[in-house]
């Protein structure tokens, strides 16, 4: 059996210094916004090369803090991927804010920077770029654009903790990049957890208070803030993960070039763009036969999921909400996406394993 995903073998070599930070937090009497936050806050701070790292409770409340800080009128306008995670949409509506869908790139799935102006209106006031399944959306057209416009830029990096484009991480080209270490992520913890980078001291003050109850000082509210503190305990594991991402991020690369090697051309496959550090938190393929062959595999004891079956603009929560049109390149990434097993868990071995039975499927 290769199962798409084992977080407990992920995670078990890790295990001695785990059980040593915990046993660290449990003595020390302190679990809520302490020493090991600000020590994780600063070693990804450096991690990233940006000044400020603001821990939280989870990816959506990164992304709806960073929207936040910007204090927009509410009702004002962010431009968002068509085909993204519905967590990306719904910190945009917890912000009281309008998501304007734009539909991405069919061979990236990231946005598309051709489609961007046409949806720019009066009411438009900040961008929002998912780096989907870890590879870095192409920032240098799109923060032309947002300049031109005079537009804020925030940057969904839950699937990409250390991707980046020419040395220069993502999460730092905007005025905002979120983080979800959901225990999935190259970069997750033991629970659930996120984080808030940036290079603007506004954006930092603000994301703090607005973690805190809106509050700089005890007792004292100057916003209205949420609870969203990353603990103590998630931050010392994250700490001790943090030494070990560029070398999970190596592996999972490993891993999907023996896919991009060893897969037949009856599916296809990532591309890759020169200059473009993709770290694979999800290997994607797509086939029209997506169903068959996810079953196929299954039979054969291989795992897979599907990233994601349904576009937004068709879930239940949203249809309707904003009068959203017909997004066809979505639609056709949503019907045909299937992922395949990469995780820091899998090996070698069984990669070329799903790609043996991938290829036999097509010959059948």
């Amino acid at each position: 059996m290769i199962p798409y995903e084992n977080l407990s073998l992920v995670n078990e070599q890790f295990l001695p210094e785990l059980s040593e930070v915990s046993q660290e937090v449990l003595k020390s009497g302190w679990y809520i916004l302490g020493k090991k936050v600000a020590e994780f806050e600063a070693a990804f701070a450096k991690y990233n090369n940006a000044q400020y790292c603001v821990g939280v409770a989870n990816g959506l409340d990164a992304l709806t803090i960073s929207l936040l800080t910007f204090g927009f009128e509410k009702g004002s306008e962010v431009i968002v991927p068509a085909n993204t995670y519905i967590a990306t949409i719904l910190a945009i509506i917890h912000s009281g804010l309008v998501p304007v869908l734009v539909e991405s790139e069919l061979d990236t799935y990231n946005l598309n920077p051709l489609k961007i102006q046409e949806k720019i209106t009066k009411k438009t006031k900040a961008i929002m770029v998912v780096h989907l399944y870890g590879k870095p959306t192409k920032m240098q057209e799109i923060v032309s654009i947002a300049q031109q416009n005079n537009l804020k830029i925030v940057e969904d990096c839950a699937q990409a903790h250390g991707a980046n484009i020419a040395g220069k991480k993502v999460g730092t080209f905007g005025e905002a990049g979120a983080f979800s270490f959901y225990p999935t992520k190259n970069l997750g913890c033991l629970g659930d957890g996120g984080a808030i980078i940036t290079n603007d001291e506004a954006v930092y003050e603000k994301a703090k208070m607005y973690r805190n109850y809106g509050s700089k000082v005890k007792y004292y509210n100057e916003v209205v803030g949420y609870n969203s503190r990353l603990d103590e305990l998630q931050a010392a594991f994250l700490t001790v993960k943090l030494k070990y991402l560029d070398k999970i991020n190596l592996h999972k690369r490993k891993l999907a070039e023996i896919y991009d090697n060893e897969l037949r051309d009856a599916v296809i496959k990532p591309i890759r763009l020169d200059n473009y550090y993709d770290v694979f938190h999800i290997y994607p393929i797509r086939v029209p036969q997506r169903e068959q062959l996810r079953q196929f595999l299954l039979d054969q004891g291989v795992g897979t999921e599907i990233h994601y079956p349904l576009q937004p603009a068709r879930q239940k929560a949203l249809k309707g909400r904003y009068n959203y049109l017909d997004y066809p390149i979505a639609e056709e990434i949503h019907n045909t996406v299937l992922s395949l097993p990469i995780s820091y868990a899998h090996s070698v071995e069984d990669v070329r394993m799903v790609c043996s039975l991938v290829n036999k499927f097509f010959e059948e």
